[in-house]
């Protein structure tokens, strides 16, 4: 018996890898395939060979094949095939020229595989880290189609797209972050080392009430500077996150979280705009490209990063399995995750049958409204983090001064 490492989908639609043992690896296909598993792909398990550890290489280990990477690969290899450069070739001048390690590799061993007579899509499946399989089912469009140097624009466009989506949304969130941390220095700061200054100035006042806010703020800085209660917070943080992030991973963890996500102020809306945006791309993307719709959706929906948007548009594949439409299934539940305008303008897609076309108009006009929802955000987050981090040393400094002031009136 061999065992044999196998990616699999569950029932529920979650992947997930999965040891069996069987004379070979088409028998093991077949006991997985009945316990009702539908397998990805499968490799034989090799045990582990020290003479191998020598000769890892860790920047390859820790390097990692960003958006632009693929966009660049794609963009370039598009040029090349549509110049007439025949495939292999094409495959291994990128491959050497390639800075990043882990995508100099996989391309080295495409151009390999293809030389040898495989389809590029297929080659690519051994390597899930760099190509996802949105990415794999559009190449394979592509091969089958005869049209691989437009699959390959259409990709690295939508690639850039979504790289500038990411950028806009990072943006947003670098500056609240940033000034949020430098206010958490400047809070421990003050506290830690100012406090206790006025602490020993305050004991020295026999017979002087401190007011609350006072002696709050003193016993805070005695709890910071207590190394154990220190401990004990960093742990408690640590714990709830850890937690957090344990729940995530579960189905109704993930749905709930994603689903509050939805709801925030300020960015909630940012969220939803960003992911209609991406699921329109996408989708628009892989059916002008000539992939199934139940295909498509299928990959929209494992790529959709929100796990309640990626319910709504399971459900859309299972109403499209049985003959309905797109938009009505993405409009059903109590609050749908869609827009009315997307749901609209899907619909004349498919009345129209220029489903591909509207769905990349939409993705343009709520790409706009992302950008537009970014500078928005950022003008309304900058003033209210001054005013946090202003009123946090402002009560910092009164809470100290109070004291003083009780003085100078008893004097008086």
């Amino acid at each position: 018996m061999v065992s044999y490492v196998a990616q699999i989908r569950d029932d529920q639609g979650r992947v997930q890898n999965q040891t069996v043992e069987a004379p070979n690896a088409r028998d093991a296909r077949a006991l997985l395939r009945d316990r009702g598993l539908f397998v990805q792909d499968i490799k034989e398990k090799k045990a582990l060979d020290l003479k191998e550890l020598g000769k890892i290489d860790l920047n390859e280990i820790l390097a990692s094949v960003t958006i632009k990477d693929k966009a660049v690969f794609s963009r370039q290899l598009a040029v090349m095939v549509n110049a007439g450069v025949p495939i292999v070739r094409a495959l291994g001048i990128l491959g050497e020229q390639a800075t990043n390690p882990k995508l100099k590799k996989a391309v080295m061993a495409l151009s390999e595989d293809v030389q040898q007579g495989s389809p590029m899509s297929e080659s690519m499946r051994k390597f899930p880290q760099v190509f996802d399989r949105l990415y794999i089912a559009m190449i394979q469009a592509g091969e089958i189609g005869g049209v691989l140097d437009e699959v390959l624009n259409r990709l690295s466009k939508l690639l850039e797209d979504n790289a500038r989506l990411q950028n806009q949304i990072k943006s947003a969130l670098t500056y609240p972050l940033v000034v949020g941390g430098f206010a958490i220095l400047v809070f421990l700061g003050l506290t830690i080392f100012l406090i206790p200054i006025f602490a020993e100035i305050f004991e020295s006042l026999d017979g002087i009430e401190l007011p609350l806010l006072t002696s709050t703020l003193l016993k805070v800085s005695d709890f910071l500077r207590t190394p154990l209660y220190l401990l004990l917070l960093l742990g408690v943080i640590i714990g709830i996150y850890f937690a957090t992030a344990q729940y995530y991973k579960t189905p109704v963890g993930r749905r709930n979280l994603d689903g509050v996500m939805l709801q925030l102020p300020l960015f909630g809306d940012l969220i939803q705009k960003n992911s209609v945006a991406r699921f329109s791309r996408t989708f628009g993307a892989l059916t002008r490209a000539g992939v199934p719709i139940l295909t498509a959706l299928e990959i929209v929906r494992d790529t959709a990063g929100n796990q309640v948007i990626a319910d709504s548009v399971d459900r859309a594949r299972v109403e499209v399995q049985s003959g309905g439409m797109i938009s009505s299934a993405l409009a059903e539940g109590k609050k749908s995750t869609f827009p009315a305008m997307s749901l609209q303008m899907m619909m004349i897609g498919e009345e129209t049958g220029e489903l591909d076309a509207m769905l990349m108009k939409v993705a343009d006009f709520y790409e706009d409204e992302v950008e537009q929802a970014v500078k928005a955000l950022t003008s309304i987050i900058e003033p209210i983090m001054i005013v946090v981090v202003g009123g946090m040393v402002a009560i910092i400094l009164l809470a100290m001064y109070l004291p003083m002031f009780k003085v100078f009136d008893g004097l008086g």
